[in-house]
């Protein structure tokens, strides 16, 4: 069996111990859930294999509202008639679902904004990447390197998600919480960006004031 063949195999038997965990019994997980979802939190996390919030964060299936694509990017809010899929799975989890914490998760080494900070991009085999990163472009000014880049583009999302008027509106009156974290790949460590301070620092395991979340 080639490495190939090892890597399905493990698929396989990771869905054999998903079925034993939560989808085996009269009392089950997955047959609570079939009654429908209350996730704690939406996480607008990157496409990378590497940062996968439930496994980060430990949680279970219908815990955590996810929504992922390069870069963990928030555009602007646009009623244009043309289709905005991260606009279209925020309001679902913020006006249907009624999700209370909202966090947008960065980290390192994120190959998006490796994209975004090169002068030049080849556009070999890249039809969307460039284009659809250049969304936060703003992070790139003062940016040191790419990680440095990453936690100013988590801010433009930031940024970004109050110009959606319901979400706005949401935080205004206390019933949203918005959360900016970069995870660090090698340290496997969340640092949470503290509004107080304008800086990032390791995320304490004592839950945080919600309130202190929304600050600039």
């Amino acid at each position: 069996m080639n490495s190939q063949d090892d890597q399905f195999a493990k698929l396989i038997s990771g869905y054999s111990h998903f079925r034993k965990k939560y989808a085996q019994g009269e009392d089950s997980l997955m047959r609570t859930l079939e009654k429908g979802q209350k996730p704690k939190a939406i996480v607008v996390a990157c496409c990378d294999s590497r940062v996968d919030p439930s496994i980060i964060l430990q949680c279970d299936p219908g815990d955590l509202f996810i929504i992922r694509n390069v870069a963990n990017i928030v555009p602007p809010f646009k009623k244009d008639g043309q289709p905005h899929f991260v606009g279209a799975a925020l309001e679902f989890g913020i006006r249907f679902l009624n999700i209370k914490h909202l966090i947008l998760l960065g980290h390192s080494q994120c190959g998006g904004i490796k994209t975004l900070l090169l002068d030049e991009p080849s556009r070999d085999q890249n039809d969307f990447l460039t284009d659809y990163v250049a969304t936060v472009k703003k992070a790139k000014i003062n940016a040191k390197d790419v990680d440095s880049c990453a936690q100013s583009a988590i801010h433009v999302s930031y940024e970004n998600c109050f110009t959606f008027p319901w979400l706005r509106e949401k935080v205004e009156k206390g019933e949203l919480f918005l959360h900016q974290w970069f995870f660090d790949i090698k340290k496997g460590e969340i640092l949470r960006y503290s509004g107080q301070e304008k800086a990032y620092n390791p995320l304490m395991v004592t839950p945080q004031k919600c309130r202190e979340t929304n600050s600039n």
